[in-house]
């Protein structure tokens, strides 16, 4: 089975539900075995693709270095599918906006709905000019 990292712009179709199992798991900082650096751009991010080991801890620095609010995701694709409805929330909500994410109006959201904290252990929401890191524990052998 191919595994897939989505670089989300804006309306990500992407969900956390599911077996994270069949994709990894929150890697440990301390069994890092490589660092890469995530350039997410308005039309594209660099790098375009990474080859990833069986087992392998990545730790991901993620850099909005483009004029839109991006996402760096790893779920598959059913995981994604299953998400959309909490974006499009955050969306309704005027919390995910073009150009910002309103992380007051966030905070306030997640009181009521914890999964609107948006706080995935396999994901980035960046605003543009921020940065972010995640560290994750691949659990196949795949090209991202």
């Amino acid at each position: 089975m191919r595994f897939v990292i989505i670089l989300i712009l804006l309306f990500p179709s992407f969900a956390l539900a599911g077996p994270m199992k069949v994709i990894g798991e929150k890697g440990k900082p301390s069994e890092v075995t490589r660092t890469i650096t995530i350039k997410m751009h308005d039309n594209y991010y660099e790098p375009a693709e990474i080859n990833v080991k069986k087992d392998e801890t990545i730790k991901f620095i993620v850099l909005n270095v483009g004029e839109l609010v991006h996402e760096f995701n790893i779920a598959t694709k059913e995981m994604h599918i299953k998400h959309k409805p909490e974006m499009m929330m955050l969306v309704e909500n005027e919390i995910l906006l073009l150009d910002r994410v309103d992380k007051e109006k966030m905070k306030q959201m997640a009181k009521k709905n914890p999964s609107m904290g948006h706080t995935h252990s396999n994901s980035v929401l960046l605003s543009p000019g921020e940065n972010g890191e995640l560290v994750w524990k691949f659990s196949n052998k795949t090209k991202i």
